[in-house]
């Protein structure tokens, strides 16, 4: 460390003109889009199978329960988990975790003697 801070400078290096181009502005607009990636990839997705399962069986999400869902799928990441099986009150989801997307969706009715596969965890929200 032998750049010297002065009160009232927040960055110690040393700045480009803005006239100048550099391969810090070249880099930028590459972290720009890692942004975005990273903001898109933390909301809930829903395939489109789920979609028509959706539309089919009638089930509503509304903004409570998809913040709800992308809790659950937080606290799935957090543990390890690669496909849960989300059970709300009148609705079970089958989630990629990795993916943060819906894969299938059943409404009340259809869960009843459906055996759930291919998940390695579970999540009872209420």
């Amino acid at each position: 460390m032998t750049d010297r801070m002065t009160v009232g400078h927040l960055y110690a290096g040393k700045i480009a003109p803005a006239g100048i181009r550099t391969n810090a502005g070249r880099q930028s607009k590459a972290n720009d889009t890692n942004f975005e990636e990273i903001l898109q990839s933390n909301f809930v997705k829903f395939s489109q199978h789920a979609e028509m399962r959706l539309r089919q069986r009638g089930i509503q999400m509304g903004p409570e329960q998809l913040s709800k869902l992308e809790t659950a799928i937080d606290k799935a990441a957090a543990k390890g988990a690669k496909e849960s099986l989300v059970l709300m009150p009148d609705t079970a989801l089958i989630v990629n975790i990795k993916n943060r997307m819906v894969v299938t969706a059943m409404d009340q009715s259809s869960m009843k003697e459906h055996v759930f596969t291919q998940i390695d965890s579970a999540i009872v929200l209420t």
